[in-house]
């Protein structure tokens, strides 16, 4: 039984809305984590990050071993005191670079050797080490340490994959222990293969884990393929469990998963859109490079809660734009965070209320309108 209670206080169809609760806050479920690879949510302080009403943000196993290393935050009183950030903290265990750093590591059954894409210094990690790192950081919530493919594939490289994070499961429950207060999530792996993705699942649970998260998908693989594997996958999970899926995505993608039981996201798409100009609105993605936007005295959302959506006009934010300025960055980078926060915040509402698919088909609705 684990110790990191985790409540569902509705469901509308697969849909669900709940809270996991650790000693730092309450994640509330359906839940977006921002992405803060090397201990800072790119482009935005951690007052902007905390004010869209993000309840937990992600670190990074690979990054923060490079630099400034794990045992130096640890000295420096730990990850959440490093970054002030006082919310809970879930770290990506490095396995994704297994997949996006392939020309730089070497792998094997014990584990990975990088050489560092910073100075080309070579790194071990295992799943043990893995885990010790989340350790020293202060994870609130630690990922086993696994492999990715990047789809598609052979059949035989995908199960080798799949095969080889299951027996990195096992032992990264070993090393995790049982930390008062913090949980482990195993990561089903399988690829765009139904078999594979179901006797991954059903090896985690009877391995048993706090949390379980769907990987290897948003990998290079069509949106329906994605949700085929989780129309596979999440029947094989434990109900009382949280589900989360790594690494997605879209604001439709993140709609649609939810519809299918998944409770945690968390992406790049928000920040990494921001800075390169772009935002997402309930009336779908904008383009601030646009020429259009040079004379619109308008906000990009006189309705949000977001003061960089709601208190600057289009015209100043394609200014900031075009002239690669670091506040456009900033501004861009808060509204989307913030735009992904009240989606999931909304759907958490519409749960409860029982109108999910309703508030789902007019978001959808909203995004095909467009922005006037």
């Amino acid at each position: 039984m684990s110790k990191i209670p985790f409540r569902i206080a509705a469901t509308d169809g697969a849909a669900r809305t709940g809270a996991l609760s650790f000693p730092r806050g309450d994640i509330r479920t359906p839940a977006f984590m921002p992405v803060g690879t090397a201990a800072t949510v790119k482009a935005m302080t951690v007052e902007q990050v905390a004010s869209t009403g993000a309840d937990v943000v992600l670190g990074n196993v690979y990054h923060l071993m490079l630099r400034p290393g794990a045992e130096r935050v640890a000295s420096l009183g730990g990850l959440h005191h490093f970054m002030r950030w006082d919310r809970p903290i879930l770290t990506d265990s490095g396995g994704f670079q297994v997949m996006s750093l392939s020309a730089l590591r070497k792998l094997d059954k014990d584990g990975v050797t990088f050489q560092s894409h910073i100075d080309g210094s070579t790194h071990r990690l295992t799943p043990e080490r893995s885990v010790e790192i989340q350790r020293l950081l202060g994870a609130d919530v630690t990922m086993q340490f696994d492999e990715c493919v990047r789809l598609p594939a052979p059949r035989d490289d995908v199960e080798r994959a799949m095969r080889l994070s299951l027996a990195w499961a096992e032992r990264s429950k070993a090393a995790f222990g049982s930390p008062e207060g913090r949980a482990l999530f195993g990561i089903v792996q399988g690829g765009d293969l139904a078999d594979l993705r179901r006797i991954s699942a059903k090896s985690l649970v009877d391995i048993g884990f706090d949390g379980y998260a769907v990987g290897g998908l948003a990998v290079g693989e069509p949106q329906d393929v994605m949700l085929a594997m989780l129309d596979e996958t999440v029947p094989e999970l434990p109900a009382d469990r949280p589900r989360y899926l790594m690494g997605v995505g879209t604001p439709d993608d993140i709609l649609k998963s939810i519809a299918r039981g998944i409770d945690m996201f968390d992406c790049v798409m928000p920040t990494r859109a921001g800075r390169h100009g772009q935002a997402f609105t309930r009336f779908g993605k904008v383009n601030l490079k646009n020429a259009r936007f040079a004379d619109d005295p308008r906000p990009l959302d006189e309705e949000s809660d977001c003061p960089a959506a709601r208190d600057y006009s289009r015209a100043y934010l394609h200014h900031l734009v075009k002239c690669g300025e670091i506040l456009g960055m900033t501004l861009l980078s808060w509204a989307n965070i913030a735009y992904y926060q009240q989606l999931t915040a909304d759907a958490r509402a519409a749960i409860a209320g029982g109108r999910f698919a309703d508030f789902a088909a007019a978001a959808s609705a909203g995004w095909t309108r467009g922005l006037d």
